[in-house]
């Protein structure tokens, strides 16, 4: 790349994203866990390509990773701007092993999957009931996750219809975005996308 006096060049040698700012989705993924179920915000997440395919980026130092390779499924929750906390809360058990930290997730507000054995964040605006893909571990200590969609529930105020402008409706209703790193976001002002003539998604 040319030389521009306005940017820095970075240490490839370590890891990069902290040292920006860079948005991605905030979502909650649930897990059968022994007994019971765990919880574990996530915002290396993406749908993968146009059809029913979900993933995201996990570790096998995190239950998530275990849970999911045993019972080959896994939930998605979309949470609201409002419920940020309950999000950060869903981590607690990353913190620690003792028993508090475990029964703060019994004490979040959820609900049950329909079609696997999962939970959802209750009151969060999209829900998606998967089953594992494939995991694609070698991502240095990381490893991708990837599902099919078999079920998915969108809050009537979050779905898209032609019957409604679609920024008075994000206005009306914002969506919640994660900042990496350590930042969030209350999205409710959005813009058409200038596409050139023609251009077909």
């Amino acid at each position: 790349m040319e030389k521009q006096e306005d940017f820095i060049a970075l240490d490839t040698s370590l890891s990069i994203w902290n040292r920006f700012f860079t948005i991605a989705p905030l979502i909650v993924v649930g897990t059968k866990e022994g007994d019971g179920y765990d919880l574990a915000p996530k915002h290396m997440a993406t749908p993968i390509g146009s059809s029913n395919y979900f993933g995201f980026v996990c570790t096998p130092n995190h239950s998530t990773y275990h849970n999911i390779k045993k019972s080959g499924e896994f939930s998605v929750s979309f949470p609201m701007p409002n419920q940020v906390v309950l999000a950060s809360l869903s981590a607690s058990p990353r913190c620690g092993e003792d028993q508090s930290t475990k029964s703060i997730v019994k004490s979040l507000p959820t609900i049950k999957t329909t079609n696997i054995d999962s939970i959802f964040v209750k009151n969060s605006y999209l829900y998606l009931e998967c089953k594992l893909f494939q995991i694609i571990d070698g991502f240095g200590e990381y490893s991708f996750i990837t599902g099919t969609v078999e079920a998915a529930f969108v809050h009537k105020d979050y779905a898209r219809t032609s019957e409604k402008d679609e920024q008075q409706q994000i206005y009306e209703h914002p969506l919640l975005a994660y900042v990496s790193q350590g930042r969030f976001a209350n999205i409710s002002e959005t813009f058409n996308f200038p596409y050139p003539k023609d251009f077909k998604l």
